[in-house]
């Protein structure tokens, strides 16, 4: 595939920059363990279907929807923390995308941003960790807030530059993507995306492997 005519990429990072997805699906139904065996276990059912979308959203779920008590500070606070112990020696360990860092060398014409539903700070902190960082030159952003929240606002300041493309292996990726007028592409190799291929064949949506 050519990508000489984008100006940014944008590109979720579990998944796509990492192999990411199976640690923090395990860090979900860990955290969520104090609730028991069942509830943890629909927590990481509701985080793979949910690809992409915030822990915060999914911890608010789990507290107010699957367990049916109230979403206090307090609350959120263990299941955050819990969670971010549990992930952090898989997220240091996990494979990254190969080939990383030829496609940045193919494409010096476009600025790349790293869209997620992890948090910020702790992605900002892991791709510097990893030494991956500097391949984002448009920035690394992440929750609380969400994909199409962080695309509107690069897109408002000028950062997110059109046309681009996003690379994702979600539905949440493709939906975010169309709605901010991005061209998608699907990165198949590390999805947890059951129905991906059916996703994909049905929305026309081009499919790479990998990166």
């Amino acid at each position: 595939m050519d990508f000489s005519r984008y100006r940014s990429l944008v590109f979720d990072c579990d998944g796509v920059i990492l192999d990411s997805n199976t640690v923090r699906a395990q860090a979900f139904y860990n955290a969520a363990l104090p609730y028991g065996q069942q509830h943890a276990q629909a927590l990481r059912d509701y985080h793979i279907a949910h690809g992409g979308v915030s822990r915060y959203v999914k911890f608010e779920v789990l507290l107010r929807d699957m367990v049916g008590v109230a979403v206090t500070e307090e609350a959120m606070r263990a299941l955050l923390l819990a969670f971010t112990n549990e992930a952090r020696a898989g997220l240091t360990r996990c494979a990254i995308a190969p080939g990383l860092s030829k496609l940045r060398a193919a494409t010096p014409q476009a600025n790349w941003i790293l869209v997620s539903g992890a948090d910020q700070q702790e992605l900002r902190e892991l791709f510097a960790q990893r030494g991956i960082a500097h391949y984002f030159d448009g920035g690394i952003f992440g929750s609380p807030s969400n994909k199409e929240e962080i695309l509107a606002r690069e897109q408002a300041n000028g950062n997110l530059k059109m046309p681009a493309v996003f690379f994702g292996d979600s539905r949440y990726d493709h939906q975010a993507a169309k709605g901010a007028g991005l061209d998608f592409i699907f990165v198949s190799r590390w999805t947890d995306m059951a129905d991906w291929q059916a996703y994909c064949q049905a929305h026309h949506i081009p499919v790479l492997e990998s990166l």
